[in-house]
């Protein structure tokens, strides 16, 4: 799926500008019927309440969703806005050509309201878009984020033909962002910066673990992506004044290589709480059915908002998601519109 930028006028405060357009059931047998039915009775027998606000266990594949837990309640996400941030970044370089290893300047207005510096930048401190990619991703450093909606956001004003706009770079970033969000179907989102920081801002910033999950399947699609946020560790280098640092980023997510987890993303705020969400990996199931085989992918997408212990929620996810994905491959992977994100 690809998503698009619309051609059409998109209101931000109190000013428009034309948005790029560069994001341009099977019949059942009765015993596939009656096996479909076993898995459902299976499914309600499993579930069982889980404290986090929200949850939604999905096959990434189809997006088929195995379980859920209020997916439509709207909720403060945190920095998990940083996945809609770097797919944002990654259309733009794959659909116009833009270079992730040009460097550019951290922004004096990246530090206005930053809580946390842990990689210490400082304003006119100079770095590729693509390590500033694995700082937002792997160490959910808003700096980073907000300098990649920055610089990436000035492409975009510049490539567009609204004249006198007084959206600033990272206004025009977003309104990309909720356009991707829109394309996406994901009706009960809004973003309002690039790094989902809530605090003392207005209007409030809301996803849901149905939505979240959408987007973490389209970027989930990238290989890009799936690279950036499946590393343990990376280091990043950037310049200041002639000097260069060099600075190791730890991945956020405690989870990774473990279970087949390979991603993707954690966010936190006192509003939001903890959030998580996962990505694992099995090694596709490959189905012969006389000379006819079916190759089968096997990725699972976990999506934890409002817990208060993520990890150890989302890893008892994981394995219950593994345990009803084969039950519901085992009855046929019957398909269900009203439970496809």
């Amino acid at each position: 799926m690809l998503t698009a930028f619309p051609d059409r006028h998109v209101a931000n405060q109190n000013a428009s500008i034309k948005v790029l357009r560069f994001y341009s059931l099977m019949r059942f047998s009765p015993r596939l019927l009656i096996m479909s039915s076993a898995f459902l009775v299976n499914v309600a027998v499993m579930h069982s309440a889980v404290a986090a606000e929200a949850y939604v266990i999905a096959d990434a594949q189809t997006g088929y969703v195995l379980e859920e837990q209020g997916p439509r309640k709207k909720l403060q996400v945190g920095s998990l806005t940083k996945i809609a941030t770097a797919t944002v970044v990654l259309d733009w370089a794959e659909r116009k050509s833009g270079d992730l290893n040009r460097v550019v300047t951290i922004p004096q207005e990246a530090f206005v309201g930053a809580l946390e510096n842990p990689i210490g930048f400082q304003p006119g401190d100079s770095i590729s878009l693509r390590d500033l990619l694995y700082a937002a991703l792997i160490q959910s450093d808003n700096i980073a984020a907000y300098t990649l909606a920055y610089h990436v956001g000035s492409q975009l004003e510049s490539l567009s033909s609204s004249e006198g706009s007084k959206l600033t770079p990272v206004d025009v970033f977003v309104v990309q962002m909720n356009a991707l969000a829109r394309q996406l179907k994901m009706e009960r989102t809004r973003f309002v910066n690039p790094h989902g920081s809530d605090y003392k801002v207005r209007p409030t910033p809301f996803s849901t673990a149905e939505d979240m999950a959408r987007l973490t399947r389209y970027a989930m699609n990238k290989a890009s992506f799936r690279f950036y946020v499946s590393q343990k560790e990376r280091q990043i280098s950037f310049d200041r004044a002639g000097h260069r640092f060099n600075h190791v980023l730890r991945n956020t997510n405690e989870l990774l290589g473990t279970m087949g987890i390979d991603g993707v993303k954690t966010g936190s705020t006192a509003r939001a709480g903890d959030c998580l969400i996962l990505s694992s990996n099995r090694q596709p199931d490959v189905v012969r059915q006389g000379q006819m085989v079916t190759v089968y992918p096997r990725r699972l997408i976990v999506v934890l908002l409002g817990s208060t212990n993520r990890f150890g929620e989302g890893s008892g996810l994981v394995q219950r998601g593994w345990q009803l994905y084969d039950q519901w491959a085992a009855s046929g992977r019957p398909a269900d519109s009203k439970k496809t994100l």
